[in-house]
């Protein structure tokens, strides 16, 4: 039953969300909230949970439109996108990963092209070959910090549903030469970003969105503004930039990394980073 609070306005292109609705969601920040359906989720190195991408979703579109994630993983946008009545279409290199999507999706009664399509391919080829889209969404890996010779840093509770800290041993994407995670520089990595994402621009509806999920991190063991960078190439592409949410993950631990010699810092959230495509 609709909020009698407030009215869903007519001339509203962009969502299916009252005024009340869509002043929430205005906010730049909120924090990250999970549920019983993420447990399967963390098959995968780095999953989104549902409730975070369903927010998004439901801010950048109307029910019946399509959502782009070039980097499906384990398959959260797709159910964020079910759950809301859009359709998805996701693309990823690991059949590992695309299998343990497939099983989250029967488990949900999803049908293959008919509430999803996931192509199991690199999304820079694949990209030029799919339907116009109606919004993206996707976290691509982070250069290769999963590479890091770090152990023991994360809890692992999955078994009870959720995950804390950096990963137990080293645990990354895969070794596909294509793969994100697997460029050798931090600039190889942006500039094969700047490509798949250039693809997915030109498969995006005109004055439509694209969000952007990823954290500032450490390169060669030197903090880097990730984020500037993410809006430096999207904008160059033709994207607008339009904005950066704060998703707040305060539930992680904090580990003393350069205690007692220096400061270094935790990150206990993700940028949101909101981008429109508008046709000159």
């Amino acid at each position: 039953m609709r909020n009698t609070e407030s009215r869903y306005d007519p001339r509203n292109t962009l969502n299916d969300l009252t005024g009340k609705e869509w002043l929430k969601l205005t906010k730049s920040f909120f924090l990250s909230e999970k549920c019983a359906d993420d447990k399967a989720a963390f098959g995968h190195p780095a999953p989104f949970l549902i409730k975070d991408i369903e927010k998004m979703i439901s801010l950048f579109t109307k029910k019946g439109m399509k959502v782009l994630d070039p980097f499906m993983g384990s398959g959260t946008t797709a159910i964020a996108a079910y759950n809301l009545g859009r359709k998805s279409i996701g693309i990823d290199l690991s059949s590992k990963y695309k299998q343990l999507a497939e099983s989250r999706f029967i488990k949900k009664g999803m049908k293959e092209n008919i509430d999803y399509e996931y192509i199991l391919g690199d999304s820079l080829e694949v990209l030029k070959d799919i339907d116009p889209v109606d919004y993206i969404i996707t976290s691509p890996p982070y250069h290769n910090i999963l590479k890091n010779n770090s152990k023991g840093l994360r809890k692992d509770a999955s078994e009870k549903g959720f995950r804390s800290g950096s990963r137990l041993g080293v645990e990354y994407y895969s070794e596909d030469e294509r793969d994100l995670g697997n460029q050798q520089s931090f600039g190889e990595f942006l500039e094969l970003f700047r490509k798949i994402m250039f693809n997915a621009y030109n498969k995006l509806n005109n004055k439509k969105y694209c969000s952007i999920v990823i954290s500032d991190f450490t390169v060669d063991k030197k903090e880097v503004c990730v984020q500037s960078d993410i809006v430096n190439l999207m904008t160059k592409i033709g994207f607008e930039f339009v904005g950066t949410m704060v998703l707040l993950q305060d539930n992680k631990p904090l580990y003393p990394f350069g205690y007692p010699y220096a400061f270094k810092i935790n990150h206990m959230h993700q940028n949101i980073i909101n981008f429109r495509k508008v046709e000159k």
